[in-house]
């Protein structure tokens, strides 16, 4: 017998023994017991967001610190090379680029205005990359 056709045997053999064993799953409520132990309610705890970026982007020794920040929608973010070789804060899909940063110079970038995550890199050194998060 084909594979393919065993297989769609043993599925419609054992497909309604499946259904009827999840169908019969009832997870107890937040007020429900389970014999003689009461099962708690879990209260919800707000997820607080993520402050937006307010400080500087530092290029340190081919690494941009930190490498993974949010800011808000249309922020001016302030990248400093501290290294000595020139390097850029540049977003891959083109939205955003600092342009060559000198050793010992800072650039400013304007974030996008539509949320989103956006990857970028150094253009100089594509191993140096980070995400700059618009929320």
């Amino acid at each position: 017998m084909r594979p393919l056709l065993r297989a769609a045997l043993l599925l419609l053999a054992v497909g309604p023994v499946l259904t009827g064993c999840i169908s019969s799953f009832e997870v107890p409520g937040p007020e429900e017991t389970t014999g003689s132990v009461a099962v708690p309610s879990v209260p919800s705890t707000p997820v607080p967001s993520p402050s937006p970026f307010t400080g500087t982007v530092t290029i340190r020794d081919f690494s941009f610190e930190p490498g993974d920040f949010t800011a808000g929608p249309g922020a001016v973010v302030t990248v400093t090379n501290t290294g000595t070789a020139a390097h850029s804060l540049t977003a891959q899909d083109g939205s955003f680029d600092t342009g060559p940063i000198a050793p010992g110079a800072t650039a400013a970038l304007t974030a996008p205005t539509q949320p989103g995550a956006y990857s970028y890199l150094c253009a100089f050194h594509h191993f140096m990359r980070g995400i700059l998060t618009v929320a």
